[in-house]
This record gives C-alpha cells, structure tokens and sequence, in this order.
C-alpha cells in the first residue's frame, strides 16, 4: 500500500528576530533595475518549463501590513504570460464560504496543469488573523497547523511546488510606509482600520508567526522569510527566491521544437528555422 510522504518540521526553523535589515539593501536604482529584468526573464523561463511541461506550482504571500506583499507579487507577473498565472488576493470568507471548511475556500483556487497560482493572503489566516481576533477557538487554530501541513503534504505528493514567502518589516518602517499612505491620494485606499488595529497588537503577531514557522515550516515546503524594509532588495530577493525554488530539478531550458511543425511550416510556408 502506497502511504502518503512524511511530514518533516525544519530544524532549526525560521524566527523573526534572526532577519538582518541593516544590510538588505540595493542603494543603487541602475543595480535593482539590472536586477530586476535578469530575475523577470528567468521567471518567464520558469513559467514557460512550468506550462510545457504539465506542472503546477502555489506561490504563497504572508508578511506585515505594509511590508510589500503587493509589490512583490506584480514584480513576479510584469513580465509573464496573463494566461498562465492567477494572483489570489484572500480577504474575509463570505458568509457560504464561513459555513464550510477554511480550506474549502482555497482548493476551489489551486492551479490546474500549466499554470501557476499566487496566494496574496492564504489559508495561513487561521493561525494568524483569526487566532489573534478571536474568529477561531483555540482548539480550532491549534487544530489548523497539523491541518495545513496534511494539506500542503497532499499537494506536494501529488506533483505541486509549494513556495511560502513571509515579507518582513521592521515596525518603525510600517509606520513610515502608514504615514506615506496616509498623506498619498494614490495609496490611499491601502490604509485601512483594520492596519491601524492590527498595529496594536504587533506583539501578538509576531509570537502567533513565530509559532506559524515553528509548526508550519516544513522540509518539503519550508518558509522563506524576506527582510523587506528597503522594497527593492524585497522584491529581488523575492523574484529570486521563488525563481530559484520553483527551478530546482526542473529542466527550464527552451524544448526542442517539434519536429511536425519545422515539417508543416516549410510546406505549407516555406520557411524553416535559422540554424536548421
């Protein structure tokens, strides 16, 4: 009888306190753009390995208010083909959804063959929001960790990459970016009550997320923590994070052209490819 993998917890796992800020910087914007274009065209490479190839992949985005989660994510789809990825962005379950499982919510959203599926918010909110905000007994929250990790388990053997990426921010650096949105018309909208009253309890966070990569933070699917108080090394860290674990073991070389449609284009065209 085939039984499903084994469910290993990093060790050690990931902590908050252990992200360095001081040197996560790029100062230079010629550097980050630079950057930025080589780590999108490998992110197109992988997307197109990705959709050849049958396979599907879960990025997910956890971190502070205001840490970049937002940023990130449109960095990683700029360049790619619409048609193949699908951003998620998770709010409050709707009352039909409240009635079913938390998980119900999110195996209605898991990408199909081909594609890839970017989770802004996640199922993660049981061990976080809810927990913090009282939307979910203590039984319910602490039931949530070995739930998830079956869940991401079932996923994984059944041929999806999970990548779990915790944007984090120093709380001086939220405030800052509040203050910015908060005089800024434009960004305006991003600031919400909700920000402001989760502010107040910034050491409840930060214990519940700790916890969150104590049980949660697999060897099959481990979380990557991205020191994001200077948003452009967040955002190349990021691209480059999810290029390189999305890459391992996966052939993202261009495939061989098929050789019926070199045959077709010359007959039908005549044309036929350059080096041929």
């Amino acid at each position: 009888m085939y039984l499903p993998s084994p469910i290993v917890l990093q060790n050690p796992f990931p902590q908050l306190d252990s992200v360095d800020f001081e040197d996560a910087t790029i100062d230079d914007k010629e550097t980050y753009l630079k950057q930025l274009k080589k780590w999108q065209k490998k992110m197109l490479q992988v997307q197109q390995a990705y959709f050849h190839q049958k396979r599907r992949a879960i990025v997910v985005f956890e971190g502070w208010d205001a840490s970049g989660k937002g940023g990130a994510i449109r960095r990683i789809t700029e360049k790619l083909d619409p048609r193949g990825v699908v951003v998620h962005p998770i709010s409050a379950p709707t009352e039909k959804e409240q009635s079913k499982h938390y998980l119900y919510r999110f195996q209605a959203r898991l990408p199909e063959a081909g594609t890839i599926a970017i989770f802004d918010r996640s199922w993660y909110g049981r061990v976080l929001v809810e927990r913090i905000e009282g939307f979910a007994e203590e039984s319910e929250w602490q039931r949530a960790y070995q739930e998830i990790n079956e869940f991401e388990r079932s996923l994984i053997d059944d041929g999806a990459r999970i990548i779990k990426i915790f944007m984090h921010i120093s709380p001086e650096e939220q405030l800052k970016r509040f203050q910015e949105r908060l005089n800024n018309p434009v960004k305006r909208w991003k600031l919400t009550t909700e920000d402001i009253r989760n502010r107040g309890k910034w050491d409840e966070y930060k214990e519940a997320t700790d916890q969150l990569f104590e049980f949660t933070s697999t060897e099959s699917a481990p979380w990557q923590i991205i020191s994001a108080n200077h948003k452009w090394y967040a955002r190349i860290e990021v691209l480059k994070t999810v290029v390189q674990l999305l890459g391992e073991g996966v052939d993202t070389d261009p495939p061989e052209l098929d050789p019926k449609v070199t045959k077709a284009a010359y007959k039908a065209l005549g044309i036929r490819p350059e080096n041929d």
